[in-house]
């Protein structure tokens, strides 16, 4: 009678949760002894080739492999090697337009950044470009990118105008210089 009932419950089951119920069952009457060993390993067998059969049939849940994205892959840009970047960013540090009084406030690296700002400022009207960009072309970090146009915001130099987009990728902030300096 109960190896029946089992060998029905064990086709009749469709999930994962439900095999291991029965299972549990199936070592439970075994260690009742009301199951011999041969019977238990015959259902335990039977119980696997049902999990293999359930496991093929469950599908992920989720972005499935290979979704194109919405968003393409970020692409950081970098300088190619250190001391040309140092001889980089000193060479447009010192080639700025910044009077001294005003550049004295500012590091080399942050000058360098602000120089290639100046540059697109007076291409363009406006500097468009994405922080990591201002950075690879002045040979700094983007943080220290970041922290010099931050700086020369608060001293009043420029203004930077937020892009945000709700739901979907912001375009980069336009920084635009207002002093006269």
């Amino acid at each position: 009678m109960f190896h029946a009932i089992m060998r029905s419950s064990i086709g009749d089951a469709h999930t994962l949760a439900q095999l291991d119920s029965l299972s549990r069952t199936i070592w439970q009457a075994h260690s009742a002894e009301t199951v011999t060993d041969a019977e238990a390993q015959s259902r335990a067998e039977l119980l696997h080739a049902c999990r293999s059969a359930v496991r093929k049939a469950v599908v992920p849940v989720g972005i499935p492999l290979g979704h194109v994205t919405l968003f393409p892959p970020k692409r950081l840009q970098q300088a190619p090697e250190r001391s040309v970047a140092i001889e980089h960013r000193r060479r447009l540090a010192c080639s700025g337009p910044m009077p001294p009084a005003l550049a004295s406030r500012f590091t080399t690296g942050q000058l360098a950044d602000l120089r290639i700002v100046g540059d697109e400022m007076a291409r363009n009207g406006a500097c468009g470009l994405c922080i990591d960009a201002i950075a690879a072309r002045a040979g700094v970090c983007h943080l220290l990118a970041q922290a010099a146009i931050r700086l020369a915001e608060g001293d009043g130099l420029l203004t930077i105008q937020e892009r945000r987009h709700q739901g979907r990728k912001s375009d980069p902030n336009v920084v635009q210089i207002i002093s006269r300096e």
